[in-house]
C-alpha cells in the first residue's frame, strides 16, 4: 500500500482529515475566490485538519465547466498564499492537467482528481509530477451525473473502475495512489449507502488507501428531510458518514466541518483503546 509522504495525522489511529476549501462563486459552503479564502483554510488547520483541498471548479450536479485559465486564476493565488503561511499539505481538486501543474508550482502537494486521470495528458502529467494522486469514481460528468444513474452492482462496478484506473496510473509510473468511490457523483441514495457500507471491501479489493467524501452531500437530506433547507443542516449526517468510514479503515475523510469531525473522531478513537 502506498505510504502517505506528509507528517502523520493528529488523530493517531484514525483517518487524515481533509478540509474543503471551495473558491468557486457557486459553492454551497464557502464559495468565492476572495481574500478570506486563505484565512478560512488556516482556521481549518487550527481546528485539526491535516490537509486543505482547494477547488476552483464546481462539481455539484448540473455544474457547468469553467476554462482552464479561469480555474487557475481562482486557485493559484489561494494556494500560493497558503503555502507562504503554512507547511501543511495542500491538495488541488481539479480534472485538468494544466491546473494541476500550475497548482503544484504554487505549492500544492496532492492531486485530487474526480475524473480519475482520464483527461487527455492527465496520466502523463501525474507521472511527471511525482506527487500523490486521488482517483475518484464518477458516472458521467457533473452536468449529467445525477440523470438516472444506474448500476447492476454499484459496489462491484466502482471497485472494477478504480482497479482499472489504478492499473492505468501504475503503468505510467504513478505510484502514490489513493482512491475515492465518489459518494454523490452519479449515484442514487441507495448507491451512496451501499458504498458507505462497503468501505472496507473497497479498501481490500482495490488495495489502495481510501478517501471518503460524504460531507454535506444531498443524499443526507433524502434521509432526513429536515436537512433539505441548507447544506449546513447536514452536519449530523456528515459526521456519521465520517465515523462509518473510519470504523471501516478509511485513511482519509474529506469534510467541510473540520472541528466537529475531529472531535467525533477523537471520541471514536478513545473507544478503540
Amino acid at each position: 500500500m502506498s505510504q502517505f509522504i506528509f507528517p502523520p495525522p493528529r488523530l493517531v489511529g484514525g483517518p487524515y482529515v481533509m478540509g474543503i476549501l471551495n473558491v468557486t462563486p457557486d459553492s454551497f459552503s464557502d464559495g468565492g475566490a476572495d481574500e478570506a479564502a486563505a484565512p478560512r483554510a488556516l482556521a481549518m488547520l487550527d481546528a485539526g485538519a491535516d490537509i486543505i483541498d482547494v477547488g476552483g471548479e464546481s462539481t455539484r450536479p448540473g455544474a457547468e465547466p469553467v476554462s482552464e485559465g479561469e480555474e487557475i486564476a481562482r486557485v493559484v493565488p489561494v494556494i500560493a498564499a497558503l503555502r507562504a503561511a503554512t507547511k501543511a499539505a495542500i491538495s488541488i481538486d481539479t480534472m485538468k492537467p494544466g491546473v494541476a501543474l500550475a497548482a503544484m508550482s504554487a505549492g500544492a502537494n496532492i492531486w485530487n482528481d474526480v475524473f480519475a486521470l482520464q483527461a487527455p495528458g492527465a496520466l502523463e502529467t501525474a507521472a511527471a509530477l511525482h506527487k500523490p494522486v486521488v482517483l475518484m469514481h464518477m458516472q458521467g460528468e457533473p452536468r449529467t451525473m445525477q440523470a438516472e444513474p444506474r448500476y447492476d452492482d454499484v459496489v462491484a462496478e466502482v471497485i472494477a473502475f478504480l482497479r482499472a484506473r489504478v492499473a492505468a496510473a501504475e503503468a505510467k509510473g504513478v505510484s502514490d495512489i489513493w482512491v475515492d468511490p465518489g459518494i454523490g457523483f452519479g449515484k442514487t441514495v441507495q448507491h451512496n449507502l451501499a458504498l458507505l457500507s462497503a468501505v472496507a471491501r473497497i479498501k481490500r479489493e482495490v488495495g489502495r488507501p481510501v478517501l471518503i467524501g460524504a460531507s454535506r452531500k444531498r443524499f443526507i437530506a433524502s434521509i432526513d428531510e429536515r436537512a433539505k433547507n441548507a447544506a449546513k443542516d447536514r452536519l449530523g449526517g456528515s459526521v456519521a458518514a465520517a465515523l462509518l468510514a473510519a470504523q471501516q479503515g478509511a485513511e482519509m475523510v474529506r469534510v467541510h466541518d473540520v472541528a466537529e469531525t475531529v472531535q467525533a473522531l477523537k471520541l471514536w478513537r478513545a473507544t478503540q483503546g
